[in-house]
């Protein structure tokens, strides 16, 4: 619609228009007829228009202050591993000859797992043998034939180079013989770990290996077997993002679940922090180490665990909704929510407005308390306001906020609140004698456009008044 709708809807003939300049032409009755004509019909049509147009009324939700617990918690993800997990392997390349355990066994500390094919240890042992006795041969011929010569040599029937070689001829054979020694020590030692075994009590979570399977421990020592100590006791890696690592302490309370019992809480605690960061897509975070009873065996090694780290906990206070505490008033009831609170008896003040010295605001004492100003639910300076809506120190503004009210008489009023920890959904505010248990509060405000009928105003032809006038 056009902010000059007359100069749109109003058809003026030109005739007309020269009716009314000539005023010589014409009498002075015709002229108040036409001034009365305008005017009838200036006024049907803002009627009508009026009449057209549908006032239309906020949408107003409505929450209850209710009063009971509240968490303030940090929510990540993490994976769930056995406490103490033990990756059993060989030290000698083999075949593998028989497997005694499956998967999930249970296994007791020294216990057989596996054994390797002991022909070619079980020869290599005699073969050691062999060679010991060769060289204890040679080195008890060495020793006789050294201790004759020395005989002869003080008796200097032989020279001393001649003894020397027989004295080295003795030690070698004797170096001879402490190789073969260790060389048996070693087939031995390869026989002996032919035997796998399980080098702690625990549950067999993994088999890598099949019988008949060749194993090489040439380079590295292949893994066997995967072991976990117990799995009655579990432990939860979790990544906290770096905005919140520093509210995660030792010790601290945690609560997790997962997807597969998805209607159950389990109950944790934080073990450690670890310093290392850990990069991806940018994002950095920490690790963070959750200890956790199994006692039931329902967590198993590898599941996804939710988790809540609790930062804070509150019990039996007042919660709100927090929507209610970022609603939008309209326009009218902002305005009706100053009236309201400007008109607020305060003690000790008969006048409804609270005494200020004027030199302490010019100087910017800090002590110096403001009006709190409902539209906002913020002061102008800094700190909480009293009963009385006016602010005390400095360093508390965020806490600040506004519950809006409608009583039965429809009357719009505006209570300030602190604010104490929140979950998200709802929101503590500390008790005040303008807040109770049960309290309606608007917790959201739909303000609806004006709408407009399609119907076009009166429409005036002024070329039938041009002939009432005689045209």
């Amino acid at each position: 619609m056009s902010g000059r709708p007359f100069e749109r809807e109003l058809f003026i003939p030109g005739p007309a228009i020269k009716l009314i300049r000539k005023g010589s032409q014409i009498d002075m009755k015709k002229i108040i007829a036409l001034v009365i004509v305008l005017a009838l019909a200036a006024a049907a049509y803002g009627f009508i228009r009026n009449k057209n147009s549908v006032e239309a009324q906020p949408l107003i939700d409505f929450a209850e202050i209710t009063r009971g617990d509240i968490e303030n918690v940090i929510s990540c993800t993490g994976t769930i591993e056995p406490v103490r997990t033990v990756a059993v392997g060989t030290e000698v390349s083999g075949k593998i000859d028989k497997i005694f355990v499956d998967f999930n066994d249970n296994v007791k500390k020294g216990q057989v797992l596996a054994v390797l094919d002991t022909t070619f240890l079980q020869s290599s042992i005699r073969d050691a043998n062999a060679s010991i006795v060769r060289a204890d041969a040679q080195y008890r011929k060495a020793e006789k034939d050294y201790e004759h010569n020395k005989e002869l040599f003080d008796q200097h029937y032989v020279s001393e180079l001649e003894l020397l070689s027989f004295e080295t001829t003795m030690k070698s054979n004797f170096a001879s013989l402490q190789s073969a020694q260790s060389a048996l020590e070693r087939a031995q030692f390869n026989l002996d770990h032919a035997l796998i075994c399980s080098p702690i009590s625990g549950k067999v979570i993994n088999r890598n290996v099949e019988e008949g399977q060749t194993v090489a421990a040439s380079f590295s020592t292949p893994t066997l077997f995967q072991i976990a100590e117990d799995l009655s006791k579990i432990q939860i890696l979790a990544a906290v993002d770096e905005s919140d690592i520093g509210q995660i302490k030792e010790g601290q309370e945690v609560r997790f679940s997962v997807e597969s019992y998805f209607d159950k809480k389990f109950q944790g605690a934080v073990r450690e922090v670890r310093l290392q960061p850990k990069m991806v897509s940018n994002v950095v975070t920490y690790t963070v180490v959750v200890d956790a009873e199994n006692k039931e065996g329902l967590l198993l090694p590898g599941m996804t665990a939710t988790l809540d780290f609790v930062v804070e906990k509150k019990e039996n206070v007042l919660l709100v909704p927090s929507s209610a505490l970022r609603i939008q008033p309209t326009e009218e009831m902002l305005a009706a929510m100053r009236r309201n609170w400007t008109g607020r008896q305060r003690p000790g003040d008969s006048t409804g407005q609270r005494q200020r010295d004027p030199n302490a605001r010019r100087q910017g004492d800090p002590n110096t308390q403001r009006q709190w100003d409902p539209s906002s639910g913020e002061g102008r300076r800094s700190g909480p306001p009293d009963g009385n809506g006016n602010w005390g120190g400095r360093g508390q503004r965020e806490n600040m906020a506004r519950l809006c009210t409608k009583d039965d008489q429809g009357n719009y009023s505006a209570i300030p609140v602190r604010k104490g920890i929140t979950d998200g959904l709802m929101t503590e505010i500390l008790e005040n004698d303008r807040v109770h248990e049960g309290q309606k509060v608007m917790s959201s405000v739909i303000q609806v456009a004006e709408k407009q009928n399609n119907s076009n105003g009166p429409r005036l032809d002024m070329r039938v008044m041009g002939r009432a006038l005689g045209r």
